[in-house]
């Protein structure tokens, strides 16, 4: 793999060297699959699953931290069998879906998930009418259990409809107690209070990592990233890689140590720290 930043490079051979107490953390849309239209259909890139129990087997555990309700995860990345595969490995698995509030292992098999967050049935009644407002009455509205994405990307000037329509929604959210999560062309609402870096910093401390690589691609991933450097001047290695397939915020590219070209680009990185992995420490 190659860097341009030679501190990139040192930061990288510094999170090889954790081996076993490395943690990997995969945010999934943009990550692990690609960006499209129809969220239904996001499926990840095919060498995915393979990966994943392959690095398990030389790590402290791998976990995909999600926007997406759990149960869509599951199913658009086969993670239940990837899940399964790790477990019987002994390696730890888990899906945090939704920045965190909900929960699936290879252990239990389940998901783990609160109450819908107060206001939120309120706040989804107001949607025509927000949609109307911003000339966005085409948004492709999705329902998650615990939050509620638009999307602009399907209208004819989806970059406009957001910029109307990221206002509105805001305001909404904040008359019903809720937390505003804008991406690429989505806005999503859900319940305060947890957040990506919040799921980071728990499974950095139930794990026990002693390293810790975390890529992501939105601005969903950016309490991860912050929590991640955070971690690293506390003293544990870590790298925090962007996947930036193109139209990604800046706001990642500034806060990574290195970025990467979309999913096809983790990809190739983790195939290529699998190797350096085995390079530290050869499996027999």
């Amino acid at each position: 793999m190659e860097f341009s930043d030679p501190e990139a490079a040192r930061l990288y051979a510094d999170v090889v060297h954790t081996g076993s107490d490395l943690v990997i953390g995969l945010d999934f849309d943009g990550t692990l699959a690609p960006i499209v239209e129809d969220p239904t259909q996001a499926h990840v890139h095919p060498d995915v699953p393979d990966l994943l129990v392959e690095l398990a087997d030389r790590v402290r555990g791998v976990a995909v931290i999600t926007g997406r309700p759990v149960r869509q995860a599951l199913a658009l990345g086969d993670l239940d069998v990837v899940g399964a595969q790790i477990t019987e490995r002994g390696r730890h698995f888990i899906v945090l879906g939704q920045y965190g509030n909900e929960r699936w292992t290879g252990v239990d098999r389940r998901i783990v998930s609160p109450r819908p967050p107060h206001g939120l049935a309120s706040f989804l009644r107001e949607i025509p009418s927000l949609l109307r407002r911003a000339g966005a009455g085409e948004a492709y509205v999705e329902p998650k259990g615990l939050a509620v994405a638009l999307h602009t990307r399907r209208l004819d000037e989806p970059e406009a409809a957001f910029a109307r329509l990221l206002p509105l929604v805001s305001e909404a959210a904040t008359r019903h107690d809720l937390a505003v999560e804008p991406g690429r062309l989505v806005v999503e609402v859900r319940a305060p209070g947890m957040n990506k870096g919040i799921a980071v910093r728990d499974l950095a401390d139930q794990w026990s990592a002693g390293g810790f690589l975390f890529a992501g691609d939105d601005l969903g991933d950016v309490e991860a990233f912050t929590e991640l450097i955070g971690l690293r001047e506390s003293g544990t290695p870590t790298l925090v890689v962007c996947s930036h397939g193109g139209d990604g915020p800046t706001e990642l590219e500034e806060l990574a140590d290195h970025v990467v070209d979309g999913p096809d680009g983790v990809v190739e990185m983790l195939r290529q720290l699998i190797e350096d992995l085995d390079a530290v420490a050869p499996r027999h």
